[in-house]
């Protein structure tokens, strides 16, 4: 969606469209260093779905017409998903067992590897359906309700000591 919104919608040409994609990069990294000297403590899980609606919401907000709200929303939202990163890394390797360690980060790893793929046909096929625009705020609802669902069927995660 990057290269279309920053040629047909912002107009800001090549240097425009690497700057929209470092934003979500430099969101993640002053998160991470941040999360480094001040980590989560209790209630991670309810943490998570926080942290992956708000990466939704501002993945809703970037598709503005105003060049500096785009480059904004983009870099808050890739801090927010640095967040969830980081959590679900972590509760990965808390919960599983020694013995299977190796094989379930070899499953994760593979659904993790396929996901930029997965949802660059989907943001395709929404573009080609929708418009650019709509594509990307069906995406940032669909997250959201992805988040709705989960925290329904796993309720787990909102325990306080998750």
């Amino acid at each position: 969606m990057l290269p279309v919104y920053a040629s047909d919608i912002l107009v800001i040409g090549p240097q425009g469209l690497g700057i929209l994609r470092a934003s979500p990069a430099i969101g993640a990294v002053v998160v991470a260093f941040w999360m480094a000297h001040r980590p989560l403590e209790g209630a991670v899980g309810k943490k998570l779905f926080l942290a992956v609606m708000d990466s939704a919401d501002y993945n809703c907000l970037w598709s503005s017409k105003n060049l500096i709200l785009s480059i904004s929303m983009l870099a808050l939202g890739g801090g927010f998903d640095s967040v969830s990163v980081i959590i679900r890394s972590t509760l990965l390797q808390l919960s599983t067992p020694n013995e299977m360690r190796g094989r379930v980060e070899a499953v994760n790893m593979m659904f993790i590897g396929s996901s930029n793929e997965i949802g660059a046909f989907e943001s395709g096929v929404a573009a080609r359906l929708l418009g650019v625009i709509p594509s990307v705020i069906f995406g940032g609802c669909m997250t959201l309700i992805s988040v709705g669902v989960t925290s329904r069927i796993a309720p787990v995660f909102k325990k306080p000591q998750i």
